[in-house]
């Protein structure tokens, strides 16, 4: 919990500059780009954020990573700042809040939605249309195939899923009858 509000914090105080000079979806980018160049060396990852290894090491060697990584002043010296700090290691974490950040900033809501079958471009369209109502934003779906569901969909938009799947119907039935037996 408490690395979450560190992560909205920094990601936050990192938005707020976005907003400032317009650069906010530029930001996002680099911070995904850094983010996942880590994740896919996991031994750069380790010799950055140890604290087993030497600092000075540690922030040349990020200092050149960020050198040849290209990403903007600004992102560099926010990548040097959260080492700085000690919360290099919580970079993923950070990336994904200001993700959502500046979604909202955008207006934007992601969603997924998993069905049993292949869904219809048509249908795809009136599900995102039905979430922007819902919304009052943008909708970027993501939409998936799970043939455990049977038959219907799984909708997930933030903090709400909306579960119109068979599966979940016939689980629900399935508690109801033994409740009734119980009686």
């Amino acid at each position: 919990m408490k690395n979450l509000k560190v992560a909205r914090r920094y990601a936050k105080a990192l938005l707020l500059i976005g907003k400032e000079d317009g650069q906010a979806e530029v930001y996002r980018e680099e911070l995904e780009a850094f983010s996942s160049l880590l994740k896919a060396n996991p031994d750069l990852e380790a010799a950055i954020s140890n604290p087993i290894y030497e600092a000075k090491g540690r922030q040349a060697l990020l200092r050149s990573v960020v050198e040849k990584s290209g990403v903007s002043a600004v992102t560099a010296s926010y990548l040097l700042l959260l080492f700085d700090k000690g919360r290099i290691g919580f970079l993923d974490v950070i990336t994904s809040e200001y993700k959502e950040m500046a979604d909202e900033l955008k207006g934007i809501a992601r969603a997924s939605v998993s069905a049993a079958t292949e869904l219809s471009n048509e249908t795809i369209e009136k599900i995102r249309s039905g979430l922007g109502r819902l919304t009052g934003k943008e909708v970027v779906l993501t939409v998936s195939q799970d043939p455990a569901l049977i038959g219907g969909i799984v909708t997930k938009i933030g903090d709400l899923v909306l579960d119109g799947s068979i599966r979940t119907q016939l689980l629900n039935l399935k508690e109801t009858l033994k409740r009734s037996e119980a009686v």
